[in-house]
Parts: C-alpha cells; sequence; structure tokens
C-alpha cells in the first residue's frame, strides 16, 4: 500500500513540473519587451519630428522675419529723431535682434536736384567731368557761381555770354557738391545740387538662404531668398496741394554715415548722433527737376519711376495732361532723365531737407 501511494505522489509531481516547463518556454523576455517598446517610441517620435519639421522651420523663419522687420522699424524711428537733432547731439539704444547682422552700405544712392529761383531766368548746368562745369543761362543775367562741397568753397565771376560758359573747380563730388549762380545783385538766381548718401542692411538668416533689408535714404527695399529686389517703402518726396491752391514739393534726404559692420548677436548697442540739418532749397522755385539713381540693383529706380510717374501715366492715357497738375517726366517718359512738376502756372513752393546721422556701435 505504501508503495502504490508513493508511486501516485511521484506521478503527479511529474506531471506539474511538466507543465510548468511549458509555460516557461511560451513566455517574452522582460528586456526584450522593454526593447521594443523603447523602439516604438523612437519610431513614432522620428515620425513626428519628420512631419513637423518643415513647419517648424517655417516658424522660426517668420519669427526671424519679425524681428529684422521689427529691428528696421526701431532704427528707421531713432534716425528720424537723431536727424532733426541738433549738430553733435545724440543718444544710445541697445537693440535685441535675433539671428541678424547690421552693416553700411556705401554711395546705395545718388540724387541730383536743380531748380531756378527767379521766374526772369532759366539756367542749365551740366556736370562736363569731376572738375568742370557747363553753366548756360537762357537771359545772360549770371554774374557769378559759388560751388561748396565738403571743406572746399569756390567762387568765381562768369562773363555775359549766349554760349555754355565754362567753370573749372577744385570741389569734390564724391560725397555733394551744390552749386549756385548769382545775378548782378548777389540775388540767387539758380541752384543745382548732387548728394550721395549710405544707408544700413539688415541681413537675417532663415532657413532657405539670407533675408535682407537696406534702410537708405527713408525708403526700404526687401529681399526674400530665391527672390527679386522690392521697394517696400518709398522715399520721402511729396507732393501737396494747399487749401489756397498754392503747391508744396518737399524732399527729405537722409544720408547715414557709418563704416564697416554695426554689429551682430542677441543685443547690439548702436549710437546715433547728429552731423545737423542741411537746408539745400527753400521758398519759390521754377522749372524744378530731380533725378535719382540707386546702385542697389537695377530694378529699384525703376520702381521709383513707376511710383511717381503713376497719376501722369493715367492722365495722358486719358488725354487730360492740360490740366495734370503732379510729377511728370522731365524729358523722356520714362522718367529716365529725371523729374519735374506740372504745376499748370500755380505758385510753387519748393523744400529739400539733409539729415545727417553718424551710425556706430
Amino acid at each position: 500500500m505504501i508503495r502504490g501511494c508513493v508511486n501516485l505522489v511521484n506521478r503527479a509531481s511529474v506531471q506539474f513540473a511538466s507543465h510548468r516547463r511549458v509555460g516557461d518556454e511560451r513566455a517574452v523576455s522582460e528586456v526584450l519587451g522593454v526593447v521594443m517598446l523603447l523602439a516604438m517610441v523612437i519610431t513614432i517620435m522620428g515620425g513626428v519630428w519628420i512631419f513637423l519639421n518643415p513647419y517648424l522651420s517655417d516658424f522660426e523663419d517668420n519669427t526671424n522675419w519679425n524681428s529684422a522687420t521689427g529691428l528696421a522699424e526701431r532704427i528707421e524711428d531713432r534716425l528720424e529723431v537723431a536727424g532733426n537733432a541738433p549738430e553733435g547731439t545724440g543718444f544710445r539704444n541697445t537693440l535685441a535682434i535675433q539671428s541678424t547682422a547690421i552693416r553700411s552700405v556705401q554711395n546705395i544712392e545718388h540724387w541730383t536736384i536743380a531748380a531756378d529761383l527767379t521766374d526772369g531766368e532759366r539756367i542749365a548746368i551740366r556736370q562736363v567731368n569731376d572738375t568742370t562745369f557747363g553753366v548756360l543761362t537762357a537771359n545772360e543775367t549770371a554774374r557769378s557761381i559759388r560751388v561748396e562741397s565738403p571743406g572746399v568753397v569756390y567762387e568765381q565771376q562768369l562773363p555775359v555770354s549766349h554760349l555754355e560758359v565754362f567753370v573749372t573747380h577744385n570741389a569734390s563730388a564724391s560725397h555733394w557738391i551744390s552749386v549756385t549762380v548769382y545775378g548782378a545783385d548777389n540775388e540767387p538766381l539758380h541752384r543745382h545740387v548732387s548728394w550721395t548718401v549710405s544707408g544700413l542692411q539688415i541681413t537675417t538668416s532663415l532657413g532657405q538662404g539670407e533675408h535682407q533689408i537696406v534702410l537708405m535714404n527713408n525708403a526700404r527695399a526687401e529681399r526674400f531668398p530665391n527672390e527679386a529686389w522690392e521697394v517696400s517703402a518709398m522715399p520721402l518726396v511729396e507732393f501737396d496741394r494747399m487749401a489756397n491752391d498754392e503747391l508744396r514739393l518737399s524732399i527729405l534726404l537722409t544720408d547715414i554715415i557709418a563704416n564697416g559692420s554695426i554689429g551682430s548677436g542677441s543685443n547690439v548697442g548702436m549710437q546715433f548722433v547728429s552731423q545737423g540739418p542741411l537746408t539745400l532749397f527753400s521758398g519759390r522755385a521754377y522749372n524744378v527737376n530731380f533725378n535719382v539713381h540707386n546702385a542697389l540693383h537695377d530694378v529699384i529706380s525703376p520702381q521709383y519711376h513707376n511710383n511717381w510717374l503713376a497719376d501722369y501715366t493715367i492722365e495722358r492715357s486719358a488725354g487730360t495732361l492740360d490740366t495734370f497738375i503732379g510729377f511728370s517726366p522731365y524729358e523722356r517718359a520714362s522718367g529716365a532723365d529725371g523729374f519735374s512738376v506740372s504745376s499748370q502756372a500755380f505758385p510753387l513752393y519748393f523744400e529739400v531737407d539733409v539729415q545727417r546721422v553718424e551710425v556706430s556701435s
């Protein structure tokens, strides 16, 4: 009996051991399960990153572009304030920038402005070369000429002649030069001014390249990667018709004096110091003409021309130029020779001011 019971117990033990062994063979290792779970999580995160990466890049580019645009607006405000300040006064600001560098652009725009200061004479001044002007007077009333440039003043008597008179001077026209013709009583008859202005360039890194903003003479031009330059703000050339039917043409030039790179990084300290405002024209004027050549790119000047001649083009198409008042081409209709004003015999007051601001880090 005892032997049989022992055999019964042994059989049960053998069967239980066999069942447990089969269960162990079918189980999965805990380490392998964790590895598989991590691999699945990493795969999902990688897919999400690949899917969202273009949107994140666009968001970052938009943030950098907004930062650069806001920086340009702040710099323009500070240039305006410093430009109207007395000579030698200014201020210093710390500007926060993001992925942006600021540097100067030299001799970006060249302006030529001329007008007769009396209705009794019509004078034309032609620049023959860097040291010679040709002066032609319609009524032969010119008696003297004064040529000014930075640090130089040259004066000369003019002979009475119906032919073009050549004047050789020692003034430099590399930055600016002003020529004034006087009559017998030393009254100014005509003024001719050439001014070359400089500006600032703000460069921002984007995902596809660089975004550039150029601040030049109160105007603003922008270019995105792989796109053309576009003028987003025009120079300050304003034409107004007042309540008493008098006309006013105002031009404001802003010349930024700076050298090289202004700065880059998260915070840049910029100093704005006025070099003193100048007034080139003020009062009644006749036969006004002005011209501008932009050296940034060939597409900039035509955009200026199209903006200023928009009303003239419409009036010409409508055949109503005989009553048109506003900007008109000086000679060729494209504006390549400059611009004038169709005043229809109304009095024209001409104002030209220059702001000179030195910008440094």
